[in-house]
């Protein structure tokens, strides 16, 4: 440890970049840890239509390349590798990679979320190629097309509904008979004439070589197979945000960390931004949005000091 950053943002989607560009041209000394999957979730999404300033949409890859590029010109560095341990018990406080340590009198955690899956080889094959767990980001690649959304909450309800928008056809698919959404929630999306509830039922595989075409189905009850023919399927099971590493921050009970003040965390200096905080509205501009907002918090925070 020879140099102490002014900020070292731990992240690199929308938030962590976001983060970067601004506390790099307020003339900060920013250090980006991206770890191992560089620009996160959004390189695994094929198109980008709803982040504003792309008529034509963007590449996910190529929107976050641009954004890593872009605090680069402003000073940001980088380093490709995931952080295994931190220590916010005092400033300056120390971000370990191994056995190297790094140090800054500001830290941004935005280590994001990652959707929980089903656990399927041929779901991890198949996604972003009909496999999705975000309906408003791409429910509009499947216009007049049938779809399902598997889970049994509010947010499965949630997206079931939405995506009638534009799906002819939505099969909402539970493993149990029991509903753990809301009535209010469950009543709307059986009174939708596109919605079809599957209940009992298990997804064994999702069908398809180049993209989704079907799901085979077992009975939990009977052990009976089907399968169903589709065009894509919608993951509303959860998701995990990336926290575990920071134990010294609050957090809910479902491990999100936890805003006191502004976007700053119990700890004074540390602040946190985009999904690993954000289990409501999971956008990539509501992410860099709160990036955004980290990165002035920590740099008037530390003129404040």
């Amino acid at each position: 440890m020879s140099k102490i950053y002014d900020m070292i943002v731990i992240g690199a989607g929308p938030a962590g970049y976001t983060a970067s560009l601004y506390g790099s041209r307020a003339n900060m000394s920013v250090l980006c840890f991206e770890g191992w999957q560089p620009g996160g979730q959004l390189t695994t999404t094929t198109t980008i239509e709803n982040y504003p300033g792309f008529e034509h949409g963007i590449d996910g890859k190529k929107l976050m390349n641009e954004m890593r590029a872009q605090a680069a010109v402003f000073g940001t560095e980088y380093i490709t590798k995931d952080v295994t341990c931190v220590n916010f018990s005092k400033r300056p406080f120390k971000v370990m990679v191994g056995d190297e340590e790094y140090a800054a009198e500001s830290v941004v955690i935005a280590t994001g979320a990652k959707p929980r899956k089903l656990g399927l080889d041929s779901e991890e094959r198949l996604w972003a190629r009909g496999v999705s767990s975000c309906a408003t980001c791409d429910g509009f690649f499947f216009r007049d097309k049938t779809v399902a959304v598997i889970g049994g909450g509010d947010s499965a309800m949630e997206e079931a509904t939405f995506l009638t928008k534009f799906a002819k056809k939505v099969y909402l698919i539970h493993r149990r008979e029991e509903f753990r959404a809301s009535k209010i929630m469950l009543d709307r999306a059986r009174s939708n004439e596109k919605v079809e509830i599957l209940t009992n039922k298990m997804i064994e595989e999702v069908l398809g070589d180049q993209k989704v075409s079907g799901l085979r189905l077992k009975d939990s009850k009977t052990d009976e197979v089907s399968e169903l023919e589709l065009d894509g399927m919608f993951l509303a099971i959860g998701h995990i945000p990336v926290t575990q590493l920071f134990e010294e921050i609050d957090k809910d009970d479902s491990g999100y960390l936890l805003h006191k003040e502004n976007t700053m965390t119990n700890i004074p200096g540390v602040f946190a931004a985009g999904d690993c905080v954000d289990h409501r509205y999971r956008q990539a501009i509501t992410a860099a949005a709160m990036g955004c907002q980290a990165a002035i918090d920590a740099e008037r925070w530390l003129e404040a000091q």
